[in-house]
């Protein structure tokens, strides 16, 4: 039943491609952000320069220019930019909220285990010297925690999609203006102002390029030629070697440090060079690489995108504003536990009761969107899917 129930709720007149990744990459933010995790060790980050931060700031472009664009097209750029707008606010609600659980779950822990490090290490320590202050930081996004730093990158970015959106028209115009922005942002280290002094863990300016260019690829123009990148047996080959060239460097990188200065002292200072609060080129590339081979080598129809095993990755997808608050929330729990016991048994109880968890919100919340559009669905074997209504 419980499968019936998500294979019906699950939206198949969309690209099932971009709800699967975008599901798999929330459910690696759950593992990655939980320490401790053994299937941290299995998760992309580990052989890839890119991980689930960039896939997730892509797809989400996509799903803008997808969205938006259409409706801009209908409605006229005033009408779309507000409805933008609309969704910038819900995710600056969804942030603060996710603010405050977190907060609060982080110091009553910090306090019954008698563990200031919690504090310290999460950066949640100016709500113990200075509430107040950190409260009306934290507000105007001027102040962000460890881990609460991708929702303020997705609301920047999407603000200006909101001023931006008539340049879909033009993409390379778009595009050009774009990188244009991320190279400044590199070179002269230009980055939005914070509290005490510390860059912005994820420079919305230089990672606005990764979503524009999900924008540019997620736009249907009403002359129906989107943008495209065909198919080049050269290209799928330099992309093969792109991931296989970062797979060596991630090594080198986070698992074999002392071997790199040692052995490669002249490599060693570009690999370290390759940051991500700034979206280092390599790290740019490596996402491209992935998404023009996912693009070309996996149909959009492929029977196993509609599998059982595919279901609840496809459904956190098209539901992933809930699903990725519920799962920094829930990581921290998982911290918590597995620092009283890193055995067998806690970590299936963790990953479980995690993914579950997860899937269960992820259900909850489309079988509630439907019912709020009115498609009351009768049992579960008679399911049909819903309407779409695209998320950016």
């Amino acid at each position: 039943m419980f499968t019936g129930a998500m294979a019906a709720l699950v939206r198949l007149d969309r690209d099932l491609r971009v709800d699967f990744i975008r599901g798999f990459s929330l459910w690696a933010i759950f593992v990655n952000h939980t320490p401790g995790n053994w299937l941290g060790h299995i998760t992309p980050r580990n052989y890839t320069l890119a991980d689930a931060t960039e896939s997730f700031v892509l797809l989400a472009g996509y799903a803008a220019g997808l969205a938006y664009g259409s409706i801009m097209d209908r409605q006229g750029w005033f009408f779309a930019a507000s409805r933008v707008m609309g969704r910038v606010f819900t995710l600056y609600v969804a942030h603060i909220f996710l603010l405050v659980v977190f907060t609060a779950q982080v110091g009553l822990s910090a306090a019954r285990l008698d563990s200031a490090a919690y504090l310290d290490e999460l950066h949640l320590d100016p709500f113990a010297s200075d509430p107040y202050r950190a409260l009306l930081e934290a507000l105007l996004l001027r102040y962000q925690p460890s881990f609460l730093n991708i929702l303020p990158l997705y609301i920047t970015v999407l603000a200006l999609f909101a001023v931006a959106m008539p340049l879909l028209r033009w993409p390379a115009v778009m595009l050009g203006a774009s990188a244009g922005l991320w190279a400044a942002a590199r070179v002269f280290d230009i980055t939005l102002p914070s509290w005490r002094g510390e860059d912005w863990f994820f420079n919305p300016l230089a990672w606005q390029l990764l979503f524009f260019i999900g924008c540019a690829l997620g736009y249907r123009p009403p002359n129906g030629h989107p943008l495209s990148v065909p198919w080049r047996r050269w290209a799928g080959a330099l992309c093969w070697l792109m991931l296989a060239a970062g797979a060596v460097m991630t090594v080198l990188l986070y698992f074999a440090w002392e071997f790199t200065e040692a052995r490669l002292p002249a490599f060693a200072p570009f690999l370290a060079a390759i940051d991500k609060a700034s979206l280092h080129p390599a790290r740019l590339l490596t996402i491209l690489a992935l998404t023009y081979l996912i693009a070309h080598l996996v149909p959009k129809d492929a029977a196993w995108l509609r599998s059982r095993a595919a279901q609840p990755f496809n459904l956190m997808g098209q539901q992933a504003l809930p699903v990725f608050c519920a799962g920094i929330a829930l990581s921290f729990l998982g911290r918590v536990a597995l620092e009283e016991s890193d055995g067998w048994a806690m970590q299936s109880a963790v990953n479980l009761v995690g993914a579950a968890a997860l899937i269960g919100l992820a259900l909850l919340t489309a079988w509630y969107g439907s019912e709020k559009r009115g498609g009351r669905q009768t049992p579960p074997s008679g399911l049909q899917p819903p309407p779409r209504i695209d998320n950016a």
